[in-house]
């Protein structure tokens, strides 16, 4: 399967800097590099959104936001997301009988390992990956009882982020990776 366009022949040397640096840290080609190299100032704009990405901080670590990217990476139903966003999931400490969870293969209701921080957190990324966005005032209330106002503006701005790459993406017909055929 192919991308709709393929990425130009030539690509400004500044912005190959970015795709070798994007390489080194996935070990991939990346194709959403490459073909945004058409348009520089959204290589350039994009990169700087990814490089961004919290990973942890502070009470939300690694395996909250992996939760978050991977939830909001099958609500979005993005192959490319969810192979990259659902790859080495384990290291995460996210078990395989959670990940049918966060697959909607499994209903919640069957596993007991998520913290009740990580299931809104779930819930938070479903909705804002969800076309209209609404959000009902006990939902919200509820979000605040169990983060603060940095974690809420950072889990939001993580599913967000998977859902401008997800629809980015998608409109470009880039295929998965292959993160996890590895």
């Amino acid at each position: 399967m192919n991308a709709f366009i393929q990425p130009p022949q030539k690509i400004p040397l500044f912005l190959r800097f970015g795709i070798w640096i994007s390489k080194i840290i996935t070990g991939k080609d990346m194709l959403p590099a490459e073909i945004l190299a058409w348009y520089p100032k959204a290589a350039i704009g994009s990169g700087v959104l990814e490089s961004l990405v919290a990973h942890k901080d502070g009470n939300l670590g690694e395996r909250i936001l992996k939760i978050v990217r991977i939830q909001a990476s099958y609500a979005a139903a993005c192959p490319f997301c969810i192979d990259m966003n659902s790859y080495q999931y384990t290291e995460k400490h996210i078990s395989s009988e959670e990940y049918e969870v966060l697959q909607g293969r499994k209903p919640l209701e069957e596993v007991n390992t998520f913290s009740e921080r990580e299931k809104m957190a779930m819930q938070y990324a479903r909705l804002i990956s969800q076309s209209p966005l609404k959000f009902h005032p006990e939902f919200i209330e509820k979000l605040k009882n169990q983060f603060d106002e940095r974690e809420i503006v950072i889990l939001a701005s993580t599913a967000a982020q998977v859902n401008y790459w997800a629809r980015l993406i998608q409109a470009l017909g880039i295929p998965p990776a292959g993160f996890m055929n590895n």
